[in-house]
């Protein structure tokens, strides 16, 4: 996807404050944090939303889930706790068409 802004830092055609990359997933800070950490998980292969994964992809879902436990570690936040979202459609708040999963810590989290 040529317009994609994800896959655009995927591409190394933007910046972004990446944190961990492998053949499958790319982890960055998010741009507009709403919490001390805020990073944003992505598979490397573009997929729109959470309903357009086909059992194929059951691998990089996992690696996703996978990454976000080892940054957590890493982060600092895995032993007071943090949040994993994935909104799916811009009623739920998806303003990148791309699957991201967002990792959320580093304080109390209210409940949206």
């Amino acid at each position: 996807m040529t317009n994609c802004i994800f896959c655009k830092i995927i591409n190394k055609e933007m910046p972004a404050d990446i944190i961990y990359q492998d053949d499958k997933v790319m982890a960055f800070k998010d741009i507009k944090p709403v919490a001390p950490v805020h990073l944003l998980i992505i598979p490397k292969k573009h997929i729109s939303l959470a309903c357009d994964l086909e059992l194929k992809d059951r691998e990089i879902i996992g690696k996703m889930f996978l990454v976000a436990q080892k940054i957590a570690r890493e982060q600092g936040v895995s032993e007071t706790g943090y949040r994993l979202v994935i909104n799916v459609g811009k009623d739920a708040g998806q303003t990148v068409a791309h699957l991201h999963l967002h990792l959320l810590g580093g304080e109390k989290l209210p409940w949206a």
